[in-house]
């Protein structure tokens, strides 16, 4: 008799990072509106940058297989953060999703840890 399939914890952990980046494309396309009404308005600059922003976050999360994507995903966020010299708004968004960004990167070093020693429930 042969061994069941053994779950893959990386599968379902690519999952949440590209579903993390799907909500930051959602965050950032939904800054838009908040700019146009607040700090002056929209911009050529503004516009462009947040769209951008938009278009490289939907581009990462189909790259979440590969095994520098997080972090690439850390440091999308401080391109973010940059982002606070055309709206504050746009850095305070950055800082949050930097925040979420270094839970998951603990979250994959205990996933880790855990395969490593043997005690993810699949391994038992």
């Amino acid at each position: 008799m042969t061994a069941p399939n053994q779950p893959d914890p990386w599968k379902s952990f690519r999952g949440v990072m590209a579903g993390t980046l799907i909500l930051e494309v959602i965050v950032v396309l939904l800054a838009l509106p908040v700019v146009s009404v607040f700090h002056g308005g929209l911009t050529p600059l503004s516009s462009g940058y947040l769209i951008g922003m938009a278009v490289v976050l939907a581009l990462l999360s189909g790259m979440q297989g590969r095994p520098w994507a997080l972090w690439v995903n850390i440091g999308m966020q401080f391109v973010l953060i940059l982002g606070a010299f055309i709206d504050v708004t746009i850095g305070i968004v950055g800082i949050i999703f930097l925040l979420v960004w270094v839970l998951i990167a603990y979250l994959r070093s205990e996933v880790k840890r855990r395969q490593d020693r043997g005690l993810l429930p699949g391994q038992q």
